[in-house]
């Protein structure tokens, strides 16, 4: 049976004035550990201090047998009213919010474009949800002190245990709240924070070889509103499935390169309601599709124990579908023509070679070279139907002669070997297929065409729900290292969007 949701925020709450405590702290348990040691506990505390008028919190492991175990404390003073029963009303515990907001903020390495964005002033009349979003908050700061901080013998059972308060529903809706008052910079940083800590637990269960199952910590939302739709997400990529990878496997310094990074994602349509005479178009269009693989590491560490900040996974297939959940009334779905980007150019070499691999494997060459030029257009953009769903897709192709699917094929040994191959230093060619940082970008004014829904009259005034379900691969070539190792990664997600029809 599950644990009940910590409520943290009532226990705050009631806690009175700190010259009425009987004891030098309180104590509010967050979770136990595992049945091996009955008597250990994490908990948040509240205590005396210098100033006897306001009290710290800390998250401490308490056990019977042992003094307490500091893993962490706060450091803002908060500003109590020292005349009230109830020291901690709505405006001080949402001083205390931010503090625990600011102090996860830290835990990233990687954050130096964050450095001048501010965290919002406290103001209680600002928060939706304010209960539900502080214990939240503090659930989140308990399990990045708990990965970095706890003893190995509470570690793993709290986490298990925090973990599963934090993929509840009321708990991802409460993350999205606090991320809408964030905004979108101090968003990316909290999520890098908390993914580079999924990161490590991850790698140390492997390492441990648990057995035990974890749920994808994927983080998604989406929202409606002025005419858009917009879907976010994020995953850490140690977290993602393996579809198919190399043998044998890389490397420690490549494998700290590709596992250090997640995966973030955002979706944008544009979508408008046209009234006709007898029928109603609903017409969805793409505005923006951006993926991007982004290190949770700096670049010194990863310098110094990665293959190089540059070795990494790349986007290379993108499948959106979307589905109207309730049908009634729809008469038909219309999408536009596939279409693919722009063509560029690449110099293709003709060797004669020899070889005791199999085809498409680096052999012996025996024999003189032959240089030309292709055309090659390394994405191609389908849309297709399946009855009222319309299906997206962008397919990243491999630009050598007969170019293949990337994300259902291997790279041959030549390719590997050969500087020439369209996938080396792919980050930084004039005619490449990504962003200088690894991401790629699929604008309307490249990618304009519209899906369009053709609906009775019977369903104006509805509020309709759309329901877009998305894959995206992600796969490793080698890029400058030296190396064979290549693999692909996949992701799914699952989102709502409304739409009112007037």
């Amino acid at each position: 049976m599950s644990e009940k949701f910590p409520d943290v925020f009532t226990w705050i709450q009631n806690i009175p004035q700190i010259t009425k405590w009987n004891t030098t702290s309180l104590s509010f348990c967050i979770c136990h550990s595992a049945s091996d040691f009955p008597n250990s506990t994490l908990n948040l505390i509240a205590q005396r201090n210098p100033n006897p008028k306001i009290p710290t919190f800390s998250i401490i492991v308490q056990s019977n047998n042992h003094p307490p175990l500091y893993l962490w404390t706060s450091k803002q003073e908060l500003n109590i009213n020292s005349n009230s029963p109830n020291p901690f009303d709505e405006q001080t515990i949402t001083s205390l919010l931010f503090s625990f907001v600011e102090s996860i903020l830290t835990y990233t390495s990687n954050s130096s474009n964050c450095s001048t964005i501010k965290v919002p002033k406290p103001d209680p009349s600002m928060i939706n949800g304010l209960k539900d979003i502080f214990n939240t908050v503090i659930l989140t700061l308990s399990f990045l002190v708990c990965v970095y901080e706890a003893p190995l013998y509470l570690r793993e059972n709290c986490l298990i245990t925090l973990r599963n308060h934090l993929v509840t529903c009321h708990a991802r809706q409460a993350t999205t709240s606090l991320m809408k008052l964030l905004g979108s910079n101090l968003e990316e940083q909290w999520m890098r924070s908390v993914n580079l800590a999924i990161t490590n637990w991850i790698i140390e269960r492997k390492d441990n070889r648990s057995n035990k199952t974890t749920t994808t910590p994927l983080f998604s939302y989406a929202f409606s509103t002025y005419g858009l739709w917009k879907v976010q997400l994020y995953c850490p990529i140690e977290a993602m499935e393996v579809e198919r990878s190399s043998n044998p496997t890389a490397d420690s310094r490549l494998l700290f390169s590709l596992k250090f990074n997640q995966l973030e994602g955002v979706m944008q349509f544009n979508h408008k309601v046209v009234v006709r005479d007898k029928w109603i178009d609903v017409i969805v269009k793409i505005d923006n599709i951006r993926y991007d693989v982004i290190k949770l590491v700096n670049e010194r560490l990863m310098s110094r124990k990665g293959a190089g900040e540059h070795e990494k996974h790349f986007p290379s297939r993108i499948s959106l579908q979307i589905t109207p959940t309730l049908q009634t009334d729809f008469i038909s779905v219309s999408v536009s023509k596939s279409s693919n980007n722009p063509g560029r150019e690449f110099e293709v070499e003709r060797s004669i070679e020899g070889s005791f691999d199999p085809p498409n494997s680096l052999g012996l060459r025996v024999a003189g070279r032959e240089a030309s030029t292709m055309t090659m257009t390394p994405w191609k953009f389908e849309q297709s139907v399946l009855g009222y769903t319309a299906n997206l897709n962008w397919i990243l192709y491999d630009s050598s002669v007969g170019g293949r699917e990337v994300f259902t094929t291997k790279p041959s040994r030549f390719s590997i070997m050969s500087p020439r191959s369209w996938f080396k230093d792919r980050y930084a060619r004039a005619y490449r297929s990504f962003t200088r940082r690894g991401g790629v970008i699929f604008a309307g004014d490249e990618y304009g065409e519209s899906v369009v829904w053709k609906i009775g009259k019977g369903a104006m005034g509805r509020r309709m729900e759309w329901e877009i379900k998305g894959s995206i691969w992600l796969t490793y070539w080698p890029n400058k290292y030296k190396t064979f190792y290549h693999e692909t990664r996949r992701l799914d997600f699952t989102q709502l969007l409304h739409l009112t029809i007037d």
